[in-house]
């Protein structure tokens, strides 16, 4: 009797000392700050997270999995703390991983059921940086499966919704990542990014993020797509904060595994990249605007969107930046998408993946044994849309040994000297445009159109997507739908990206969260049975496409 009362003496005291911390809106400065003074624990911290993605999650089905190791590794934190040896830059700073990051505690599932046993037996060199820094790594984000689309939708994970109009997909590829952020599941998450996805959930989702330069941030330990396009980043509420966490991911280097990380100059090794914020201002910049990456044709999807951007370009002009409209043929979204190559290049990316050595559990040996039970489109073990299966197809049949492969890297090569051409033709700072041509596409779309992400993703250009406005509120909608626009900047000038998109940030103010995430939860406490047996709010989406079976 007397233990039980102790207990739960000691349950009511952890949950008044999370009250006075709130996990709403939360960054690493706050986090930090309530840590350090002694106001409450790592272990509070946490729970305050895992308690809002227990009561909340169902609104928006953002998270596949939590991760059973989270409490215990708040726990050794809260021991250091103790004994006065906290250290690192993320000190008990709760994050999500999009689940194509590999982790030893936790499956590694893409998304997809064929994949939910596989067990890597190490994280990710980039998982790994993450936890030394002493971040606590709650559990793994929804994506699209196997990131190959916009709409993130999976066999195993289900639909993600977007939390500011549940009609609406979150973006994507890691769209589960954005409305994690969004709804303050983690202070900030990862993602990756193909051709969008770094970029298309932070502007569905009113957050800032940064794609960085290929090559930055090794690759080793994620499930690949492309060799050539492949990038990994953060999503999170502030600049600072998406700063804190590529300091932490680009800090690994060089990795022999990745050869992409060879080309990291010298003088982007060791970088502080929060030291950059404060350090820009946006009198006398001149800026890009693409004037060919706009739907100009009235709709109540472009409009918004439109609008946003035109506000966005008047704000900076008054604030003494110049912009230049930018019309060349170059600049053609149509023109430029030709070149990418990740169908070519996944196949064999995925093959030595899935026969790595030190990928364990059950899963498939190669990419044709994972679609093998594909070819009937029904009660199979991944997603079926239309688009995807052709995209596939293609995969399965190509290679790098195309006869089209090798010019297809030379026409992408004169892209990258013709876009730097431009920069210094124009003497230019960054472009600018709009990261989605219209609002983020309704659950149900065939594909997520409209997006512009193709440029910096065959260039492997560094940019810094933000916020900069909503569409007009609806009942879907009620404080309208995110609209983001991307900062593309020269290779490896991150430092400067991130010091111009917090001045827009200071400037613009425009971050938002959802209605129904600046509801106040209850702190509970987390068994370890809890924890392992958190499940995704699957379910079948009627319509273009339709789940696997499990």
């Amino acid at each position: 009797m007397y233990l039980s009362i102790l207990f739960s003496f000691f349950l009511c005291l952890a949950s008044a000392q999370s009250a006075s911390f709130d996990a709403r809106e939360a960054t690493i400065e706050s986090v930090h700050n309530s840590i350090f003074n002694g106001n409450i624990s790592c272990r509070d911290v946490a729970l305050s997270f895992l308690s809002r993605i227990e009561v909340l999650n169902n609104r928006t089905n953002a998270i596949i999995s939590l991760d059973p190791t989270a409490l215990a590794t708040a726990d050794r934190l809260d021991a250091l703390l103790s004994s006065s040896n906290a250290t690192g830059s993320l000190f008990c700073i709760p994050v999500l991983l999009k689940d194509n990051y590999n982790t030893a505690s936790t499956p590694t599932t893409a998304g997809n059921l064929a994949l939910g046993q596989s067990r890597p037996s190490a994280d990710a060199p980039v998982v790994a940086a993450l936890k030394n820094a002493g971040a606590i790594i709650l559990g793994k984000a929804n994506l699209h499966e196997l990131a190959l689309e916009g709409l993130s939708v999976s066999s195993l994970g289900g639909q993600t919704f977007n939390p500011y109009d549940s009609t609406r997909t979150p973006g994507g590829s890691s769209g589960g990542s954005g409305a994690a952020v969004a709804a303050s599941f983690s202070v900030f998450a990862t993602g990756t990014d193909t051709v969008n996805s770094l970029r298309s959930p932070p502007s569905a989702n009113s957050l800032f993020s940064i794609r960085p330069t290929r090559g930055l941030i090794t690759r080793r330990g994620i499930v690949p797509i492309s060799y050539t396009q492949d990038v990994v980043g953060p999503i999170a509420r502030t600049i600072k904060d998406v700063a804190a966490a590529l300091n932490v991911m680009a800090s690994v280097g060089f990795d022999a595994e990745d050869n992409a990380t060879a080309l990291i100059p010298p003088s982007s090794k060791g970088v502080d990249y929060t030291e950059s914020i404060g350090s820009e201002s946006l009198s006398g910049l001149r800026f890009g605007l693409l004037t060919s990456f706009f739907n100009r044709t009235s709709s109540s999807e472009n409009d918004p969107v439109n609008d946003a951007m035109d506000k966005t370009v008047a704000r900076l002009r008054a604030e003494g930046a110049t912009i230049v409209p930018i019309n060349e043929t170059i600049f053609n979204v149509t023109a430029i998408a030709v070149n990418d190559v990740q169908r070519l290049e996944y196949r064999e990316a995925m093959d030595a993946y899935l026969s790595s050595p030190s990928l364990g559990g059950q899963h498939p040996s190669h990419l044709s044994e994972l679609y093998s039970t594909n070819s009937s489109g029904k009660g199979g073990r991944f997603l079926v849309i239309p688009g995807q299966y052709e995209y596939v197809n293609t995969a399965l049949i190509s290679s790098t040994s195309n006869a089209t492969y090798s010019s297809t890297l030379s026409k992408i090569q004169d892209l990258k000297q013709a876009v730097a051409d431009s920069f210094t033709r124009n003497n230019l700072t960054a472009l600018l445009y709009p990261e989605q041509r219209n609002l983020v596409v309704k659950i149900g779309s065939p594909s997520q159109a409209g997006r512009n992400g193709i440029l910096a993703a065959l260039t492997g250009s560094p940019v810094v997507t933000v916020p900069i406005g909503f569409s007009p509120p609806t009942n879907d909608a009620p404080i309208g739908v995110p609209i983001g626009m991307e900062i593309f900047g020269r290779p490896w000038e991150e430092s400067k990206l991130l010091g111009i998109g917090w001045e827009m940030e200071k400037l613009f103010q425009i971050r938002k969260p959802p209605i129904w995430a600046e509801e106040v939860v209850e702190v509970t406490e987390f068994s370890q049975e809890k924890l392992e047996a958190f499940k995704p709010n699957r379910g079948n989406i009627p319509g273009v496409y339709s789940l696997g079976t499990l």
